[in-house]
């Protein structure tokens, strides 16, 4: 009976995530979103999102997806599959938290900035 009605949740989570996903949302564009890496405090809020999708605790950095100062998605850096609120829809966020994390990928460049270039060209006449 606890295996039935873990499987009958398992189906709802499923079919309501994409019932979600797949209907058009007025607001997805009014809500703003926040893109960052994830801090100390966040560790509640991923290790809720790892739960929802029954994966193994989150381990490492990750990019979060935060509206409203909750986070709803995040993403393993260097690379990993993305984590997302099955009770909210998500998959919009994922094309943004990848190429976040492919932002803090890049090498930092090394080179000095404009002013500081001058500053040192007047130093050395």
């Amino acid at each position: 009976m606890i295996r039935d009605n873990g499987r009958d949740l398992a189906r709802r989570v499923e079919r309501a995530h994409v019932v979600r996903e797949a209907a058009p949302l007025r607001r997805r564009a009014e809500e703003p979103v926040t893109l960052r890496l994830a801090r100390p405090h966040d560790a509640a809020a991923l290790l809720r999102l790892t739960q929802l999708e029954q994966r193994p605790e989150p381990r490492g950095s990750y990019v979060v997806a935060e509206i409203d100062g909750e986070v709803v998605a995040a993403l393993p850096l260097p690379n990993g599959r993305p984590l997302g609120d099955p009770f909210r829809p998500t998959a919009h966020l994922v094309p943004l938290l990848e190429l976040r994390a492919r932002q803090l990928e890049r090498p930092r460049s090394r080179r000095l900035p404009v002013a500081l270039w001058g500053a040192l060209r007047g130093s050395s006449s």
